[in-house]
């Protein structure tokens, strides 16, 4: 299943604290679609440490869109 939040136009912190309310409510069988306005490396940072497993791509004019998935879950091929 896919939980998309999409925190583009948002001032930070707010993007940041979505995300982590987000990730915090996640279960294995869901992955979590993030777009953003720019590429989030502190939250790339925190995703490392907590073994998360996350891909990215950029989506030109449209921002970044990020995929992440909770601790020991594989990131399912993007359909």
């Amino acid at each position: 299943m896919n939980v998309v939040l999409d925190v583009r136009g948002l001032e930070p912190p707010e993007p940041f604290e979505r995300t982590m309310e987000a990730l915090a409510d996640l279960t294995p069988d869901q992955v979590l679609t993030l777009r953003l306005d720019r590429v989030p490396y502190p939250l790339f940072r925190i995703l490392d440490r907590d073994a998360c497993r996350y891909d990215w791509r950029d989506d030109g004019a449209d921002g970044v869109t990020v995929r992440i998935t909770p601790p020991g879950v594989e990131l399912p091929e993007e359909e």
